[in-house]
């Protein structure tokens, strides 16, 4: 789901003395106008929104575009929905004028931007619509089972190279993360596989240091880019810290890397 350009803030405004809440067309797929009246507003199927189903829905078909804090998403495609609401709700707009505003452009994208027509539909949009509505902008984390409803960016078990062969696969979810941010190998030419069934575009690099979310050098092996299927790279390493990562633009910022260390 990509929502508009996160430049452009909804505003709360008055037509006709109803209250209206109107994003403005963006390059992410946000219709040209598109204002709800939140007099009487409603969704079909409002009341039986599943929010577990919804956030879990919104990291995979949503996270890698769009910053939610609480789902704990950090894509820069689109928006970040925290800033989109953010005024709005403050001005006292209801969180079901948000829910609406969701529902609406996923099911009506901007033929000119990036998001897919399609994205989701029924009650899986309902469930998506209503996990933003209840979460952007909301301070503190998700609690209960919302809390334990998708799991960790890379809080998988450190990858072991065998000989050889390092598995390092790419967060099926969605999320931009690898399955774990940390992996061990012995000094030689190592082959590091990556799997990605996310349908999001992914790769990995390596690069000499332990350097987190910022690149300092030059990699010293990069595969090619897939969104569905498996990719690999041949490199030698000598005893020391690595950093491997996802080359798509803002993946690494996000979060999309870790640590290999060679000993």
């Amino acid at each position: 789901m990509r929502v508009g350009d996160g430049s452009l803030l909804p505003r709360a405004r008055r037509a006709g003395g109803a209250h209206r809440l109107a994003p403005r067309a963006g390059a992410c797929g946000l219709v040209a106008v598109l204002a709800v009246g939140l007099s009487g507003c409603a969704i079909k199927g409002a009341d039986n929104a599943n929010l577990v189903v919804g956030k879990q829905a919104f990291v995979a078909k949503c996270g890698a575009c769009h910053t939610l804090a609480r789902a704990n998403t950090k894509g820069i495609v689109g928006p970040n929905l925290d800033a989109v609401f953010k005024t709005s709700i403050a001005e006292g707009e209801q969180r079901n004028a948000v829910r609406t505003v969701v529902e609406g452009q996923v099911q009506n994208p901007n033929p000119e931007g990036v998001m897919p027509q399609h994205l989701a539909s029924g009650a899986t949009l309902a469930d998506i619509a209503a996990y933003v509505a209840q979460s952007a902008d909301a301070p503190g984390p998700d609690t209960g089972l919302l809390a334990s409803a998708v799991e960790p960016v890379g809080a998988g078990k450190p990858a072991v190279e065998k000989a050889g062969k390092l598995e390092l696969d790419a967060n099926p979810t969605g999320q931009l993360a690898y399955t774990t941010s940390k992996a061990e190998a012995t000094p030689g030419a190592v082959t590091i596989t990556m799997s990605n069934m996310s349908g999001v575009m992914h790769n990995i690099a390596v690069e000499e240091g332990e350097n987190g979310a910022t690149q300092k050098a030059a990699p010293i092996g990069a595969s090619s880019f897939i969104s569905k299927g498996t990719t690999s790279i041949t490199v030698k390493l000598k005893p020391g810290k690595y950093t491997f990562f996802c080359q798509a633009p803002g993946h690494r910022a996000a979060g999309m890397y870790g640590t290999l260390t060679v000993k």
